[in-house]
């Protein structure tokens, strides 16, 4: 786990890692909202090379929906940012924001509980991809 999220290395390419993201986040009532290639930004804004690297913003319409009713500000912090990259050894490392570190980081009561609930679901996520 890094400071800001929960981390998984995969025995499998960064292709594969994309492929089975999706699924592993629908399973846990997530879809993925939006996609940025963090390699294509770069090299097309700054014309440097990269490692593949994706940032998918995934989003559970309920516990959104719960989030902002409960904290209107709270959009700030949506969607649930999942990152999928390249590693050095050329296999795939999936990081999941962890919204005990970001969402309920400054709130109390029933934003800490949801925070807590998200985050259990999007540790499930990370034990399906193996």
């Amino acid at each position: 786990m890094s400071g800001f999220g929960m981390k998984k290395p995969l025995r499998c390419s960064f292709q594969e890692a994309l492929s089975k993201v999706p699924e592993a986040l629908k399973t846990e009532g997530f879809g993925i909202l939006t996609e940025i290639d963090v390699q294509q930004t770069l090299k097309k804004k700054l014309d440097v090379d990269f490692r593949p690297y994706k940032i998918l913003g995934a989003c559970n319409p309920p516990f959104a929906h719960r989030a902002l009713q409960a904290e209107l500000e709270i959009g700030l912090l949506l969607p649930c940012n999942v990152i999928v990259y390249q590693a050095d050894d050329g296999t795939a490392v999936v990081s999941i924001v962890d919204p005990l570190q970001t969402i309920a980081a400054q709130a109390s009561g029933e934003m800490k509980e949801l925070a807590g609930e998200v985050r259990a679901k999007l540790a499930r996520v990370l034990e399906r991809l193996g």
